[in-house]
């Protein structure tokens, strides 16, 4: 169903992270153009990025971000070869987990 892609690159002591979510992110306020009923609510509520398993980042999201979201965010404290891990928690329960490495 869900994947998410992670590129995690070192530069000039800060980490930048780039994530890409594959997810129908519904708000429930569209309607199905052939039966009329409006599509249920399906959209990520929290994303949770962690490095060397410290949370190094955490967003909060709603029915208003676009499908398949783009996540960038940069931090400090990374170094080469640290695990980063992103993981998200929809409002339907289900969870997806990626992880790779700092280069």
């Amino acid at each position: 169903m869900s994947d998410i892609k992670i590129r995690a690159k070192l530069k000039d002591g800060e980490t930048e992270v780039k994530c890409l979510m594959s997810h129908p992110m519904e708000t429930g306020l569209r309607k199905d153009s052939k039966t009329d009923e409006l599509v249920p609510a399906h959209f990520i509520q929290e994303v949770v990025c962690k490095a060397k398993d410290q949370v190094v980042m955490t967003a909060s999201w709603s029915g208003g971000v676009s499908k398949n979201p783009y996540l960038a965010f940069k931090f400090k404290g990374g170094e080469v070869g640290d695990p980063i891990e992103v993981t998200w928690t929809d409002n339907k329960g289900e969870t997806q987990t990626a992880a790779d490495k700092i280069t």
